[in-house]
């Protein structure tokens, strides 16, 4: 692989803010390991899951989790994971990205879409190259309308300001 994880926990990558992360925290869908899936696990919110999962949607609209990456960079590529997710996977998912100095952007954060909605399987990896150039500190997964994600990985080239 030619490019890092800069959505790895070990360059300080974290998850700051999910709209719904009823069944799983979104910051599961960081951990460095390949999901698992654990039969007769459960929780207090009912199946145990390894990745962020929302609630059903009974509104309009759609979830999404921000992550400030480890390091800002040049995002290459992603891998939207749903491995063990099966009829409760989002079907379409795409990523804004930020470049903000706040732990989570504020409403005067420019986000960009740096991958359009695409259509996601069940318990699947979904690689998808990135032509955007710009240099991001921040993600936002839109999950459309709601479902779980095991993994994100956000391939890319870090950014120094030498200054």
């Amino acid at each position: 692989m030619k490019y890092i994880n800069l959505a790895h926990t070990r360059l300080g990558a974290r998850a700051v803010f999910a709209s719904d992360d009823f069944f799983a925290p979104c910051e599961r869908m960081l951990h460095t390991e390949a999901a698992v899936f654990i039969p007769g696990k459960f929780d207090d919110n009912g199946k145990w899951m390894d990745g962020w999962e929302s609630r059903r949607k009974r509104t309009e609209g759609y979830d999404f989790c921000i992550v400030k990456l480890g390091r800002e960079g040049v995002i290459k590529g992603v891998d939207i994971d749903t491995s063990h997710f099966r009829g409760n996977h989002p079907p379409a998912a795409s990523i804004d990205a930020c470049l903000s100095e706040d732990e989570i952007p504020g409403d005067e954060a420019k986000w960009t879409t740096i991958l359009e909605a695409v259509s996601l399987q069940q318990d699947s990896h979904h690689l998808h190259d990135i032509v955007d150039t710009g240099s991001y500190s921040h993600l936002r997964l839109n999950i459309y309308p709601d479902g779980g994600v095991a993994r994100l990985r956000v391939y890319g080239v870090p950014q120094c300001n030498w200054e």
